[in-house]
């Protein structure tokens, strides 16, 4: 049995998609578990899953390990769901709340805060209910699904996929398939073979998925033109570039 963590959000429709519906695989042989960025990093390090759909700035932390296949979830420019929210403008904000369900996220917005956007606010770990916080100058970042329901409600919203390009021109690759010890090509083969069933299946895929979401979801929208699915030579050079300046970063903070 070959455990499998990925993240639950609209994003990875495409992927369920596939693993369902393409015949790629033999569904007995995977435990698919659905979970939040945070949680499916640490599945893979506590040897609970096999595969992970893993946070890019979490590859720093794992003792080694291997991208596999070429699907990912990314952004080239707008990804609409990766938001910094604020009621103030960039340049005033002084206080950040950080997303606890991905170090990516918060990684990133620390990333654009030093080097791109020149501010220096004083970022905290959030609460679960932080959002009701987001007032005056605190910001918060938030991602996921959440962001279509709550977006409305502020006077700026900072896409951070959207800042990152305007940084860097280039894509960013928010999560990727890792593992951390060897996995049988077989299983590998099967598993990219359903995952991209379900990228080449996108109308299907929105058909399936519309109807579980309320109707203020863009869906359709997000998955055609916001979310990148491809792990092509550019995605992985934003890759490669936002690791190198995250461990820059992280040396400065030592």
């Amino acid at each position: 049995m070959v455990n499998v963590s990925i993240v639950s959000y609209l994003n990875t429709a495409p992927f369920l998609y596939g693993l369902k519906h393409s015949g790629k695989i033999n569904i007995n042989d995977f435990n698919i578990s659905l979970d939040i960025p945070a949680v499916c990093a640490q599945k893979l390090i506590n040897g609970e899953a096999d595969i992970g759909l893993i946070p890019s700035a979490v590859l720093p932390l794992l003792p080694t390990y291997t991208i596999i296949g070429k699907t990912c979830i990314g952004a080239v420019g707008k990804v609409d769901s990766v938001m910094l929210l604020s009621n103030v403008p960039i340049e005033k904000i002084d206080r950040i709340l950080l997303d606890y369900q991905s170090r990516t996220s918060v990684k990133l917005c620390q990333i654009l805060a030093a080097n791109y956007w020149k501010i220096n606010p004083q970022f905290e770990n959030a609460s679960p209910n932080y959002i009701a916080e987001i007032n005056n100058n605190t910001a918060g970042i938030v991602i996921g699904d959440r962001v279509f329901d709550v977006k409305s409600q502020f006077k700026y919203a900072y896409d951070l996929a959207e800042e990152w390009y305007n940084f860097k021109k280039l894509p960013f690759v928010f999560a990727c398939w890792t593992s951390i010890h060897p996995i049988n090509d077989e299983v590998i083969v099967q598993l990219e073979d359903a995952l991209q069933f379900g990228i080449n299946h996108l109308k299907e895929t929105i058909i399936e998925t519309i109807p579980k979401y309320p109707l203020h979801y863009p869906v359709e929208n997000y998955l055609t033109q916001r979310i990148s699915y491809n792990l092509d030579e550019a995605k992985l050079k934003g890759l490669e570039t936002f690791l190198s300046l995250l461990g820059t970063f992280n040396k400065e903070l030592k």
